[in-house]
């Protein structure tokens, strides 16, 4: 890694990045918590405020940015290749639950920070990119009506799960294991109907499907 002081803003954004959750959780996505993430690296904490100088919203940009990239590295095409497309979201999606695991507090204060109404549009910027990201890294290629449809169903099914992720107290988060599984149990079986419907005439309505997520079955 290059010296701290002597990288640019985009890179010293990147490098405090991973360091910023372990203070979020204590003091939330302030200057408190990147002037700590500042010391460790040993950059000024003014440098650090440049570097995040759109506050909160930036500073989780850049964490979830991380993981993405962590997700990237860690799913090569050669290590899915061989698996099923469901096994390749489940598993690209408990990945990044492990990532965030010893930050689950910056984790619920990012969702708290993101739900402000001022937030809204960077909130559904992020929860896009994510999901977009997860099914490229899955070797999704679609450029009709379907690259759209997925992203949107994981939307729901990674937000969905996430909720129990963070209550989620088992050493092998069990529940949240489960509950992923049957999220993606409704995603198939809506796949499934869709191609029927799309044989019959009738149309997939995807705010009904969206709805389901949102008030799953017990």
């Amino acid at each position: 890694m290059a010296d701290p002081l002597d990288m640019t803003l985009d890179e010293l954004r990147a490098a405090l990045a991973p360091r910023l959750p372990a203070h979020a959780g204590f003091d939330g996505w302030s200057d408190k918590a990147l002037a700590t993430a500042a010391a460790e690296l040993g950059v000024p904490s003014e440098r650090a405020r440049l570097a995040y100088k759109e506050g909160a919203v930036q500073m989780i940009d850049a964490w979830f940015d991380a993981i993405d990239k962590a997700t990237l590295d860690a799913f090569p095409p050669e290590r899915i290749e061989g698996m099923k497309v469901r096994e390749r979201i489940r598993a690209l999606i408990l990945f990044r639950f492990e990532a965030a695991r010893p930050h689950r507090e910056a984790l619920r204060r990012a969702i708290a920070a993101l739900a402000m109404p001022q937030n809204a549009a960077s909130a559904a910027s992020l929860a896009w990119r994510a999901a977009d990201r997860i099914w490229r890294i899955a070797g999704d290629e679609a450029t009709d009506f379907n690259h759209y449809s997925k992203r949107a169903m994981l939307i729901g099914v990674y937000a969905s799960t996430t909720l129990v992720f963070l209550d989620d107290e088992a050493e092998d988060l069990a529940d949240t294991q489960a509950f992923l599984d049957r999220r993606i149990d409704d995603v198939m079986r809506i796949e499934k109907a869709k191609a029927r419907w799309g044989g019959s005439g009738r149309r997939f309505s995807l705010s009904r499907f969206l709805g389901r997520l949102r008030y799953p079955a017990v």
